[in-house]
């Protein structure tokens, strides 16, 4: 018999989650059946995403079912297994996450290759979260060589290699914002950032004209609200913006206003774009080749922020919302 520690969401969040929105559960996982596997998760991911699928709204990917087991990213080992595909001991990608022990078809977990880097890194730099910088810069902001581009929440998951995949696709300047004065520290010394300010120093529109006298010309969006505002003030003539997130209105329980200078996209031929990394999978081999290269040679730097156990778990998740990481967020089993 293996049991399987899962954890479900119970009631819908209004505002800011909290322990009570959620339960922990012991379940019995049933016989593998053909061409089936069971595996032993070994990191979890935690992300912005995922405080969406806690409401009961359309988006582009369904809700958390209420008294169900959440899903998101995992990596781990199989233990056992009824598939040719996929033998005992093959690592693997999933997305049955938000539990210690998985199990299902086999057709649902991806062999990943055996690398000296610690199997993490499938659900950072070289997953979803390294994919996701990349589509946004090349595709839909296409940046150019010789471009300046400002990246919000620059010193998350997405953020940290949003600024080093800016460099390596030609950006002339890289500009930052960040909760504190230790990640501006980190931006700007361990991340190649040209400049980075914290946010809470002084208001983003302030902060942003200073450290962009001749404009940008790219703007990847982590946080809407006041970093968007402030963005359409110094986006140049013919500017783009990725829009990947807005963790700031995640938790509003009322509706948040809009900038007030979207005038600019019509006088400055502005372009803002929002996207959403699973409807550009076909960028992944590409991305995979070059992401691979990068890391190896040691010219792309991640951090990852860990936290332990199947019972920290929120712990991770409410920390991440409120931008207690550097780099990608964790769960370690």
């Amino acid at each position: 018999m293996t049991r399987s520690t899962q954890i479900q969401l119970v009631a819908r969040p209004v505002g800011t989650p909290t322990s009570e929105n959620f339960r922990t559960v012991s379940v019995e996982l049933p016989e593998l059946g053909p061409d089936e596997v069971r595996v032993r998760n070994e990191f979890l991911s935690v992300d912005p995403y995922m405080r969406g699928r806690m409401n009961d709204a359309k988006s582009y990917i369904p809700p958390f079912g209420l008294n169900e087991t959440m899903t998101g990213a995992a990596v781990g080992h199989v233990i056992d297994s009824t598939s040719d595909a996929l033998p005992v001991g093959t690592a693997v990608l999933h997305s049955y996450g938000w539990r210690d022990v998985a199990q299902g078809p086999a057709a649902h977990f991806s062999a990943l290759p055996e690398t000296a880097l610690s199997l993490s890194v499938f659900l950072g730099a070289a997953g979803m979260t390294g994919l996701t910088a990349y589509v946004g810069l090349k595709r839909i902001a296409g940046l150019a060589e010789g471009e300046s581009v400002f990246i919000s929440g620059a010193a998350g998951a997405v953020g940290t290699i949003a600024g080093q995949v800016a460099r390596k696709l030609g950006a002339s300047r890289v500009i930052g914002s960040a909760g504190s004065a230790e990640k501006v520290a980190v931006l700007k010394e361990k991340y190649g950032f040209d400049e980075a300010f914290n946010y809470k120093d002084a208001p983003v529109r302030q902060q942003l004209r200073t450290l962009t006298p001749e404009g940008i010309d790219v703007y990847f969006d982590n946080v809407g609200g006041d970093h968007l505002e402030a963005a359409l003030d110094r986006l140049n003539t013919s500017g783009r913006v990725a829009l990947c997130g807005a963790i700031s209105q995640y938790n509003s329980t009322e509706r948040s206003p809009g900038p007030d200078n979207l005038s600019n996209l019509v006088t400055r031929s502005l372009r803002l774009e929002g996207f959403t990394v699973g409807q550009h999978q076909d960028l992944q081999g590409e991305f995979a080749e070059q992401m691979t290269g990068w890391l190896q040679e040691g010219s792309i730097v991640f951090d990852e922020t860990v936290v332990d156990g199947i019972d920290h778990a929120l712990d991770a998740f409410f920390d991440m919302m409120n931008g207690a990481n550097t780099g990608k967020m964790l769960v370690r089993i």
